[in-house]
């Protein structure tokens, strides 16, 4: 029982220290926040109210940090390349904040539950690693998504070349049957070409990417610019694309096996199931006939 009042005040005392520091550093009301948090994100998306929160904590904790200047372009470069939009200081203060946010629930602990309390930290370290790593990994998911539908594109261009060498044609045409990474960094590209040198574009274009089947394309595509004769370059790239699309399908048809076996075993466990509580109802009710 003392033990229920001791969590029940902890948790009132953190809920009122958080409203004291909120008023202290001037963070604004969450309609306010929620408001302008939205302004930056797309429409598709919902907004969490404790992200809203948290996140006004982590704009003050920005203005409070300064980040080695290689970590902070290397990090500002891979924030645009996950349409992330945050500054460097802003992402590293996120993390901070969310990882203080749940390692504060083991303060009430350590007075009478020291191992709970080591257990909370501990998910708040994980929790500091796995936002850290965050952008990596959006990056790394939508370099593999892009890179799944080269393979195509290359087709497309190597068959177009044929009748015609309008980069940006190509790059506009295909955009509208593309998914929605590619899509989006064709719609960038087609846009930057239009509106400056094509060249750079492209550059531009292999950079955001940083993929290497990108790399190939994008050189392929200057020198159809440059009036190169490309025709064997593009179909060599097609035969390697293939080969490669071949090999991602054939990953994927290895994976399936795995999934069947694991439905098989989940179907048999509810089969098993059924029988044992159709024989212990049964079992149960003899016993009760006995009984009686």
């Amino acid at each position: 029982m003392i033990t229920a009042y001791i969590i029940l005040i902890s948790i009132v005392s953190a809920i009122g220290l958080a409203f004291i520091l909120s008023d202290v550093l001037k963070v604004p009301s969450y309609a306010v926040s929620k408001a302008t948090h939205n302004l930056g994100k797309r429409q598709n998306e919902k907004t969490n109210p404790l992200d809203v929160w948290l996140s006004e904590f982590a704009r003050w904790l920005s203005g409070k940090m300064k980040l080695n200047e290689y970590k902070r372009l290397q990090l500002d470069a891979d924030l645009k390349t996950a349409d992330i939009n945050m500054t460097p200081e802003t992402y590293v203060a996120n993390c901070i904040v969310k990882a203080v946010f749940i390692g504060a629930f083991a303060i009430p602990f350590i007075f009478f539950a020291p191992m709970i309390s080591a257990v909370i930290v501990f998910i708040a370290v994980l929790m500091y690693y796995n936002e850290s790593k965050k952008v990596g990994n959006i990056i790394k998911e939508k370099r593999r998504r892009i890179e799944l539908e080269l393979p195509r594109l290359v087709s497309t261009i190597e068959k177009t070349l044929y009748h015609s060498r309008d980069v940006v044609g190509i790059l506009d045409g295909y955009k509208d049957g593309a998914g929605d990474e590619l899509k989006r960094e064709l719609e960038i590209t087609v846009a930057d070409m239009r509106s400056g040198n094509y060249e750079v574009a492209l550059t531009r274009l292999e950079s955001r990417v940083g993929s290497s089947m990108m790399s190939d394309i994008t050189r392929g595509l200057i020198g159809v610019i440059r009036g190169d004769e490309t025709t064997v370059y593009w179909g060599t790239l097609n035969l390697k694309f293939s080969d490669y699309q071949r090999q991602n399908l054939k990953i994927e048809a290895n994976k399936a096996p795995k999934r069947v076996r694991k439905l098989s075993m989940i179907l048999l466990i509810c089969f098993m199931l059924i029988y044992v509580v159709v024989i212990g109802s049964v079992l149960i009710g003899s016993l009760g006939g006995l009984m009686t």
